[in-house]
């Protein structure tokens, strides 16, 4: 992924969001982080991964990709917000033992971890972390970075219909 012009595109809508909704002086770590926290739920939830009482299977996977994205979205944002960044690296292997709910409760641990330290290095772990979770769901990173072109263009249309 080219993680350079993710970052460029994610502090373009930022940028407009904070501008068109007055919020240049505010600091949105907190609610960024909460959202973070809900759109992790929401992926989850298409998954269907911990939901045990239930013989209903997961979404299909571009719904769970699109679940997937918004989650990215906020990685960044949030990384912009504490002026951090990803770099490439080379991908990680993931731990083919983990659950999918292994996965998400590993990501709800590191952003609590974020949330308290602010610290550069949970930032990175976060964001690797959710990698590997995209590799569980089967996204490769050319799905994710098209993905996430799709609905930042997406999410400028709803800027300019008032969202």
């Amino acid at each position: 992924m080219n993680w350079d012009t993710l970052f460029s595109m994610q502090r373009k809508l930022d940028k407009r969001i904070k501008e068109e909704h007055q919020l240049q002086a505010r600091n949105l770590v907190p609610e960024k982080l909460l959202a973070l926290f809900v759109e992790l739920g929401e992926l989850a939830n298409e998954t269907r991964c911990f939901k045990f009482w239930s013989n209903k299977g997961p979404n299909e996977q571009k719904v769970i990709l699109e679940e997937y994205v918004d989650g990215l979205h906020f990685i960044l944002s949030i990384g912009i917000e504490l002026g951090f960044t990803f770099e490439h690296r080379e991908t990680i292997e993931r731990d083919r033992a983990l659950s999918l709910t292994e996965h998400f409760l590993r990501i709800y641990e590191q952003i609590t971890m974020l949330q308290k330290d602010k610290k550069e290095t949970s930032f990175i772990q976060l964001v690797d972390l959710y990698l590997l979770l995209g590799s569980a769901l089967g996204f490769s990173e050319e799905m994710i970075e098209k993905a996430y072109f799709q609905k930042n263009e997406v999410n400028h249309v709803r800027q300019d219909e008032g969202y």
